[in-house]
């Protein structure tokens, strides 16, 4: 198992591919394979065998080539075939340098796959196994070698549940980014006369000048900001929410947020983009929009959807253990695609 060198596994904070990675970890060792992470840092959180490339977490070079780069060619020299039967990457290069791999690769596709990024894709070796995280990610480019849809996941047992109900704020919890939409939120949240927290990441220039330039000017004494939240924090809004909502503004590939919402009781509100119709049951698990005109009587209407029927749900559909079945299928279905091994690894010690 691969993952970028930038957050551990799982994140202290924010980093929902990094949890949906601790996730699928524990599931797949709990299901008898064993598993070798590899990752950058001092340790983890999971029951695999962790191997770091370099002994610091890198997400202050977050953006540059380099810090990724190093680390694939680390992992690549130590990838012996007599050790490893399947490489899974979760980075954004690793799928274009894989077919230079000993060991056959599945490689998880994590964002939008078009513009600059799906013009990558569409160079990576049809030995690479291509794993959707949704249906409507793999429409936005069906031609791409896919190997299966695999719906990011939750190990449900980790999250607080409320019994009831909640009675606080409205939740917006993303990047401060005009693709999340934050000052629709405000805008939402303002018309239907309810309170807000902004619980966003703000650490990337683009994320700072849009709080400042966009989102700033239009708060007041009903918009509470939580910059860059823990996890432990993270949890604990979602617990007190009324409802999430998720005013997005892009074709989002998943929205991992939603699920973890709903595994704690509470309901979302969102935009009817992306992959929100696969994520959420209208009228029981959330209620979807088509105009932003729409949100704010769906975030009055939010508090009579039950906490039960949200939390049933994501164990049905987005559990840790059936991510896990999902990805087993797809490894095995690897193992008799053709690889040619262009390198000699070096035995991991």
């Amino acid at each position: 198992m691969v993952v970028p060198p930038w957050y551990p596994v799982p994140p202290s904070g924010y980093g929902g591919l990094e949890q949906v990675v601790a996730g699928l970890v524990d599931g797949l060792v709990d299901r008898g394979h064993r598993v070798t992470l590899f990752g950058a840092g001092p340790g983890h959180g999971t029951d695999a065998t962790y191997v770091p490339t370099v002994g610091e977490l890198q997400h202050e070079r977050l953006g540059e080539a380099l810090p990724e780069l190093a680390h694939l060619a680390r992992v690549r020299r130590w990838l012996d075939p007599a050790r490893f039967d399947v490489v899974h990457d979760h980075t954004t290069i690793g799928p274009l340098l894989a077919d230079r791999r000993a060991v056959p690769t599945v490689a998880t596709v994590h964002g939008n796959p078009v513009g600059e990024y799906g013009d990558v894709l569409s160079h990576v070796s049809p030995s690479v196994g291509l794993v959707a995280i949704s249906h409507t990610q793999r429409r936005l480019n069906p031609r791409l070698p896919w190997a299966g849809t695999v719906h990011n996941a939750v190990e449900t047992a980790l999250f607080p549940r409320k019994q009831v109900p909640g009675t606080g704020p409205v939740l917006w919890l993303a990047r401060f980014s005009p693709d999340k939409g934050p000052e629709v939120a405000v805008a939402a949240c303002r018309a239907a006369g309810l309170p807000l927290v902004l619980a966003g990441k703000c650490n990337e220039p683009g994320e700072r000048r849009h709080y400042t330039e966009v989102v700033e000017p239009l708060l007041g004494p009903d918009v509470r900001v939580v910059f860059d939240a823990d996890r432990e924090t993270c949890l604990r809004l979602l617990v007190d929410a009324r409802c999430l909502i998720m005013p997005i503004q892009w074709d989002e590939p998943f929205g991992m947020v939603m699920v973890e919402a709903m595994a704690t009781g509470t309901p979302v509100v969102a935009l009817n983009r992306g992959a929100v119709p696969e994520l959420l049951r209208p009228g029981v698990t959330g209620l979807t929009c088509d105009r932003p005109e729409d949100l704010p009587g769906a975030l009055r209407e939010a508090d009579r959807l039950r906490p039960e029927d949200c939390v049933a749900h994501v164990a049905e559909h987005f559990s840790a253990a059936g991510m896990a079945r999902g990805y087993e299928a797809v490894y095995r279905r690897s193992l008799t695609r053709p690889h040619a091994t262009l390198v000699e690894p070096v035995p991991v010690r």
